[in-house]
């Protein structure tokens, strides 16, 4: 798959994040960030993080080291925090925008995590996160429980492993769909040869280029029959074709199809 992938872990450093009776997101959010990236690249996803330890890095630069990275999609890691301890608890997830594949992935994963035991809290849309805000490509926060409900606490130490599967395979499934659309619109390329309004003419330039090797084919194209040579997948390959067929005198175009 050639999909990039970057792994944020929120906070870091002097920036503890939430924190609950000695327990630190920033920790936890570390913890599951490369969890999960490291499911990702034994699954032959290329993937990144912007933290690897212990340190602070701004939203800014974390949005810059994935745009400078050509990021294909961006998740961040966090646990939301109530006022009062154990008043609140569950999943959510933030999007800049709906209607994308940033959505869609926000939902997938909110509801594979509310099959292992999490509250689903939804997905949410703010535009003043900044690492929502200045990202180039689709990007998700997720907020996986919150660090000051013991509930939450407990599901994440003792499904830890559940939820590193839930969130890599929301996301694997992302990118299998993106990899199919994406060779469904793929265009493809052909060499046209010549273009007859007789079709016995062209038939006759089939006969010729077949007897010199090619696997020309005949195509109805607008009231007109084409000759037609190969199905390239990118425009070089085939120039590449087109120029040996044009050293055999033959006059070329190239179509796309």
């Amino acid at each position: 798959m050639d999909t990039k992938i970057y792994i944020d872990a929120g906070h870091g450093g002097y920036d503890n994040g939430a924190t609950y009776n000695g327990r630190k997101e920033k920790d936890d959010n570390l913890r599951l960030a490369l969890a999960v990236g490291n499911s990702l690249r034994q699954k032959g996803i290329d993937t990144d993080f912007t933290r690897e330890r212990d340190v602070y890095q701004s939203p800014s630069e974390k949005a810059q080291m994935a745009n400078e990275g050509d990021a294909d999609l961006f998740i961040s890691f966090h646990r939301s925090s109530s006022p009062v301890p154990n008043t609140n608890d569950g999943v959510e997830a933030y999007v800049y925008d709906t209607g994308g594949i940033n959505e869609e992935l926000a939902k997938n994963i909110n509801a594979n995590l509310e099959k292992i035991g999490f509250k689903n809290n939804g997905v949410r849309v703010n535009k003043n996160l900044t690492i929502l805000k200045k990202t180039n490509m689709p990007a998700v926060l997720l907020d996986i429980g919150y660090v000051n409900a013991d509930k939450d606490n407990r599901e994440f130490d003792a499904k830890f492993d559940q939820i590193v599967n839930a969130i890599s395979d929301a996301i694997i499934g992302i990118v299998d769909q993106e990899s199919e659309q994406k060779e469904e619109n793929t265009p493809e390329y052909a060499i046209q040869v010549g273009l007859f309004k007789n079709q016995a003419n062209a038939a006759a330039l089939i006969e010729d280029l077949q007897t010199s090797g090619y696997d020309a084919m005949l195509e109805p194209m607008g009231g007109y029959y084409a000759v037609l040579i190969g199905n390239y997948p990118s425009i070089a390959a085939a120039e590449k074709e087109e120029e040996q067929i044009q050293n055999m005198g033959y006059e070329t175009i190239i179509i796309e199809r």
